[in-house]
């Protein structure tokens, strides 16, 4: 695979990597061989503890635990809510209000697994956003979320009418063209038979965690740079989008 984790800090109670977009947390079920960050780090590790997750399409930021008391230190403070997990999203149309909550129960979808909804018998679920960049089809936001429900994300966007503007699951789109954004200026090359993407997955992005480190107490925020497919996005929209 062409791109892989790096480090973005490590000591000797935790690592903090930068998770490329298509790598899964944990091994998969069923191809053990699939990249994966467990793998990853027990290449190099004796032990890792997982403390959260990202689904597989998100790129960003993700917490391992190196020892068992980081791990319950860190699981902890997940649990109690204290940690701040900010996502960059790019969603389809207007976000009608600069910042506002989401606070709609997450459930699993009976009918159709791996799929999420909202639901009255779901666990209570909280995003917190604010609207960074407006373009004429398009909103950068950024997405506070208290609780870590799976797809939360995903389905609070989509339930509020402006879901992710890629996503193949929740969205309208599977993905980001430059044709729709170029419109009538967009010139195909003599030798393309097919337009090629810009980004082809989720437009999600774990950007920033804010947590106390298990050993010192100190409260540390651990950023990701955005990976250049997220970068080509916003900058044809910043070009083309307004």
């Amino acid at each position: 695979m062409k791109n892989q984790p790096s480090i973005i800090f490590e000591d000797d109670d935790i690592i903090v990597l930068n998770k490329p977009a298509h790598y899964l947390t944990i091994p998969d079920r069923f191809v053990a061989e699939r990249p994966n960050l467990v793998t990853f780090l027990k290449n190099r590790l004796e032990d890792i503890f997982i403390v959260h997750r990202l689904d597989k399409e998100t790129s960003g930021v993700i917490i391992f635990a190196k020892n068992a008391a980081a791990h319950r230190n860190l699981s902890m403070q997940f649990e109690a809510r204290t940690v701040d997990k900010i996502y960059l999203a790019l969603v389809e149309g207007a976000v009608h209000k600069e910042e506002g909550e989401i606070n709609q129960p997450i459930a699993s979808n009976m009918r159709d697994k791996g799929r999420m909804i909202i639901a009255s018998r779901g666990k209570p679920s909280l995003t917190i956003y604010q609207v960074i960049e407006r373009f004429k089809n398009y909103t950068l936001v950024e997405a506070n979320i208290k609780t870590g429900r799976t797809h939360q994300v995903r389905v609070h966007f989509e339930v509020i009418g402006y879901p992710l503007a890629v996503d193949s699951l929740y969205g309208r789109k599977d993905a980001f063209l430059l044709s729709e954004i170029k419109m009538k200026k967009y010139r195909r090359g003599k030798d393309v038979i097919e337009e090629r993407p810009l980004m082809s997955r989720t437009t999600l992005h774990a950007t920033k965690v804010t947590f106390n480190h298990p050993s010192s107490n100190k409260k540390m925020t651990l950023k990701a740079e955005l990976p250049k497919d997220f970068r080509a996005v916003l900058n044809q929209l910043r070009k083309w989008g307004n």
